[in-house]
Formats: structure tokens, C-alpha cells, sequence
């Protein structure tokens, strides 16, 4: 309880000087537009994802909620987006809201591979919530007193809020059997800081993404190969913003309807100073995929110096509506779905 309360005061005190970071998903293909704006339109049909994810629920809540929905226009080969996202930290403490709009053009460049390029526009209100904090006025030797009223000029200001304008961009690079991609988030790095005289540029995050599908059929020999898919799918993910870096190592096996997965986060062979290392967690996933629905889960395994944190749960939903038609028969198709994992 009492590393509850130290935490919350922490995240409350880093809200004025500090540099914040974005929120992470272990399921990060599962939230594709949050991911890359590139990935706007990628199922070439309207879908709509769901995510929430809870992190170190035994020290303090970062919880995050998002909800996307996107489409491919193929007369024009271009796809839109829309992503709405909530963000709670400090069990509520400091609190934002992001809605974005996306766009992505796909082209092809040669006979089996496709290039997309997407921008991202987005319109964000962060708030901090001070009601509910104690302060040391509020204290005496004998302990917190109760029914008293913090004195503290911080605390009688409201609720600050801020709200600006935030820009991102992406691309892909893929073919029927493996992708790259490539992020770029805050390129106009917005100033978020919540008092007046005090800047607080939110840093530029960058990611790489990349990944194999390896089919697997004929290797069970059964006769219903034909009717599902079994692939193994390993991927990797850097990203950097401000002063950290993160690596996510994994790999997906996949024999339809049923998929399974491990993750590791973290560079161990790079340390931020001589006592604390650079391992995050380590993850297992499994997840359900019908036709046009699918449904994940995934738990985080806390192996960094934070200690019982309680690790994070992560649930994902997708469904994939029916194509429009648009297209005359007869003619060939050019489009290729991403050949990555829906989780």
C-alpha cells in the first residue's frame, strides 16, 4: 500500500518536470494504427480493433483504453483511419484523451511486393486531477489528519489541462511472406506542459518493425491443412524516444483457429547505469481467430528491478467486415494483404 501512494506521488511530480513516454502494447500488431499510421486501411476491407491494456495493477494503475476503425477505398488505393484513445495514469491522476485521423496510399513496385506511406493528424487533451492527494501539511508526528484540507498553492488551481496538436507518419514495406516498417510519432514534438513559463516538449518516438511468416503447411500431415493456416512468425520491434530504447523480441505460431505467443522486452546487453538493467518483461499470448473476428490476451511477466508490480494484462478484439464491392469481374487484383500476425 504505502509503494501505492509513493508511486502516485511519483507520477503526479514527474507530471511537471519530466518528459513523458507513449504507452506500449505487447500486442502490438493487434493495434495496428496505433502502431503505424502506414497501417491505415492494411486489411483492404472496413475493420474495427478494440484494446485495452492494465499495467502493474499491484503498485499503481497506467491504464489504457483505444478504439480504432479504418477502411481501404480501393478506386483510389488509399486507406483511413480513425483512432480514439484514453490514457489513465496514477489511477487517474493525470488523464488524456487522443483522437486521430489517418491516411495511407499503397502502391506496388514490383509483381509480389507493395509499399505504404501513411500520415497522421491528432488532436489530444491531457489533464492532471489533484483532488484525493495528501501533502505533508496535512500531517503530524502522530500521523495524517483526518478531515483536513491541504494548504498547498499547488492544489488550489483546479485541474490543469492542456490540449494541442500532434502529427505522426509511418511506411511500409511487404510482400506475401515478410514486412518492414517504420515510424516516426510527435514529429512537431508539442509542448505539453501544464504551467505557464514551462515548456515540456513531448520527445520524437521512433520504431522499426519487422517480421517473417513462415508457412508450416504439410507439416503435421493432417488432411485439414488445406482449410487453416499454420505459420510461424518470428518479429521484432525497436523503438526509441527521449532517453530510452526498447527492444521487443517474439515469435507467433499459428495454426488456425488457435495462436500462440512469447515476447521479450528489453537490450540486455545494455545497461542505464551500473545498478539498473534494461530487462522489462517477458510475455505469453494466446489468442482466437475466426473468419472476421478475432479476440487476444496476453500477461506481462515483470523481470525488471521493479519487483511485484502484478505485470500487465492485455485484451484485444478485432472484427473484419465484408469487402465492398467495387471492383468489375474479370479484372485481376493487384491488392496483397500484410502477412503479419493479428495479434
Amino acid at each position: 500500500m504505502l509503494n501505492k501512494y509513493i508511486l502516485t506521488i511519483l507520477v503526479l511530480t514527474l507530471a511537471r518536470t519530466a518528459f513523458a513516454q507513449d504507452p506500449q502494447f505487447t500486442q502490438f500488431y493487434a493495434a495496428p494504427l496505433y502502431l503505424n499510421p502506414a497501417f491505415a486501411g492494411s486489411a483492404l476491407a472496413p475493420r474495427i480493433t478494440a484494446n485495452y491494456r492494465n499495467q502493474w495493477p499491484a503498485i499503481t494503475n497506467y491504464v489504457t483504453t483505444m478504439v480504432a476503425v479504418d477502411h481501404f477505398i480501393e478506386k483510389y488505393s488509399s486507406g483511413v483511419g480513425l483512432l480514439i484513445q484514453s490514457d489513465n495514469q496514477g489511477q487517474g491522476r493525470i488523464q488524456s484523451t487522443d483522437i486521430g485521423l489517418q491516411y495511407a496510399y499503397q502502391f506496388q513496385v514490383s509483381e509480389s511486393s507493395f509499399v505504404r506511406l501513411g500520415l497522421q493528424g491528432s488532436y489530444v487533451n491531457r489533464s492532471v486531477n489533484y483532488f484525493g492527494l495528501t501533502t505533508g501539511d496535512q500531517f503530524t508526528d502522530r500521523g495524517f489528519i483526518t478531515g483536513s484540507v491541504s494548504g498547498d498553492p499547488t492544489l488550489q488551481g483546479g485541474l490543469p489541462t492542456k490540449k494541442y496538436m500532434d502529427f505522426s507518419t509511418g511506411g511500409l514495406f511487404y510482400s506475401d511472406w515478410f514486412w518492414l516498417g517504420a515510424s516516426a510519432h510527435h514529429i512537431n514534438r508539442p509542448d505539453q506542459g501544464f504551467f505557464i513559463g514551462e515548456r515540456e516538449r513531448l520527445p520524437m518516438k521512433t520504431s522499426i518493425q519487422a517480421g517473417l511468416r513462415i508457412p508450416l503447411g504439410g507439416f503435421t500431415g493432417r488432411a485439414d491443412e488445406e482449410d487453416r493456416e499454420i505459420s510461424f512468425s518470428p518479429v521484432i520491434m525497436y523503438k526509441h524516444q527521449g532517453k530510452y530504447d526498447q527492444l521487443d523480441l517474439g515469435a507467433y505460431l499459428t495454426y488456425s483457429p488457435l495462436t500462440i505467443g512469447a515476447y521479450y522486452r528489453g537490450i540486455p546487453f545494455k545497461k542505464y547505469n551500473q545498478t539498473l538493467n534494461n530487462h522489462d518483461a517477458v510475455a505469453a499470448l494466446i489468442g482466437w481467430r475466426m473468419e472476421k473476428f478475432s479476440i487476444g490476451y496476453s500477461y506481462d511477466m515483470t523481470i525488471s528491478t521493479l519487483g511485484n508490480s502484478g505485470g500487465s494484462h492485455e485484451l484485444s478484439l478485432s472484427y473484419i467486415f465484408d469487402k465492398p464491392e467495387g471492383r468489375r469481374a474479370g479484372v485481376k487484383r493487384r491488392d496483397k494483404k500484410l502477412p503479419c500476425p493479428k495479434f
